[in-house]
């Protein structure tokens, strides 16, 4: 049985990590549990998992969530703030971490379950975007795994099992095209916040559904994909798959191009990060390719999704620029949806701010420098939308 950590409980990811651990009890057991605010939802898991240690972001909920699980016993240990899920991460006995907290809040408790030794389930793309120049030598220098919990890196990591390091030619990640894959391009000064929350394949929060929607997600993947596989931007490539049944490829260096298919749910590649090496027997809906219908694939259109190549160039820079372009990217989704900015103005700050950056760019920085640009990048984005505003 593996002992797990969960950061995000509440979240996309969080929930259906905990559907796997309830349906597979003689595999997996909870050791620590973090959420951000939602105390009525994190107190129903503290009570059905029982963890030894509980954390909530929000301080001043604290009153709340104790109250709410005053009959569990024993207690557990119930923490605050956001050096309370630092101590969830690094906590215990607990093999892997599965990192589900959206943005860059993930960042510092990955990094501390890395230094205490512990494999990441990685669902937080941030970690490595943002992070990368300081998790990659922190997890060889500590002999932790990074696993992919996402459909995309996962898919990948699963078609190289087996594939010798030299083997690999070229990365396709897919991409659904988000909520205006199919409006065409000169009606998207008609976006509305409404219209970018809503997914036609996969059930996610807001804000990943808006990077969706942008194809910003897609372009984090890239930098992702290159840290996690080591492969060069010009080899990664982006198609668009309408269907989410390919959930991305590889091509060898002989051509031969292998895929991971699966329905479109999150379940499949977080399950595989906590079973790795193993295969875990589920009783989902097993993939009928005639039910799937036909499978389709285009090239992304440039001048509808920004954000992509926005990304591109970020990853190419290197340095602090994907931190700077990830904060950009979160405080901006942010504004648009208070309806502060407009959905064309997404990238339309991200690239100023990126621009801003060129002249202090930092080609190795450590943690502190990393956070500095984080939190620069941030209150650039919030100047540039009071000017447009």
């Amino acid at each position: 049985m593996k002992a797990i950590s969960l950061l995000g409980s509440t979240g996309s990811i969080g929930t259906q990590t905990l559907d796997i651990v309830e349906h597979h009890p003689d595999q997996f057991r909870l050791v620590g549990i973090a959420a951000g605010s939602n105390v009525a939802l994190l107190a129903q898991q503290v009570m059905q998992f029982k963890p030894k240690i509980v954390a909530l972001c929000d301080e001043s909920k604290l009153p709340d969530l104790k109250a709410a699980i005053a009959e569990l016993d024993p207690q557990p240990i119930i923490l605050a703030g956001e050096s309370g899920v630092v101590e969830v991460a690094r906590y215990g006995d607990a093999e892997a971490v599965v990192t589900g907290i959206v943005g860059c809040a993930g960042l510092l408790p990955t990094l501390a379950a890395i230094e205490a030794g512990k494999d990441i389930a990685l669902a937080n793309k941030e970690t490595l975007i943002a992070g990368g120049p300081v998790v990659l030598p922190l997890a060889e220098k500590h002999g932790v795994k990074l696993l992919p919990a996402d459909s995309e890196h996962s898919a990948i990591f699963q078609c190289l099992q087996g594939i010798p390091k030299a083997g690999l030619r070229r990365i396709l990640l897919t991409a659904s095209g988000g909520a205006f894959r199919d409006w065409p391009t000169e009606d998207l000064p008609k976006v509305k916040m409404a219209d970018a929350i809503k997914h036609p394949n996969w059930s996610m929060g807001r804000k990943i559904t808006v990077d969706s929607a942008t194809l910003m997600n897609k372009g984090l993947e890239v930098i992702e994909a290159h840290y996690l596989f080591g492969m060069d931007y010009d080899k990664i490539d982006i198609v668009i798959h309408p269907q989410s049944i390919v959930h991305s490829l590889i091509e060898l260096q002989d051509t031969s191009v292998l895929a991971q298919l699966g329905w479109p749910d999150m379940r499949l590649p977080l399950l595989y990060a906590l079973s790795w090496p193993e295969r875990i027997y589920t009783d989902w809906e097993p993939l009928d390719l005639v039910k799937a219908g036909d499978l389709t694939f285009r090239d992304p259109d440039h001048d509808k999704y920004p954000c992509m190549d926005l990304a591109y160039a970020a990853g190419r820079a290197g340095g602090t620029m994907t931190a700077v372009l990830n904060a950009a990217n979160e405080q901006a989704v942010a504004l648009f949806l208070e309806e502060k900015i407009h959905y064309l103005e997404i990238s339309k700050v991200i690239e100023q701010v990126c621009d801003r950056h060129r002249t202090d760019l930092n080609s190795a920085p450590n943690l502190e420098e990393i956070l500095a640009v984080d939190q620069w990048a941030r209150t650039a984005v919030i100047e540039l939308s009071t000017a447009l505003a």
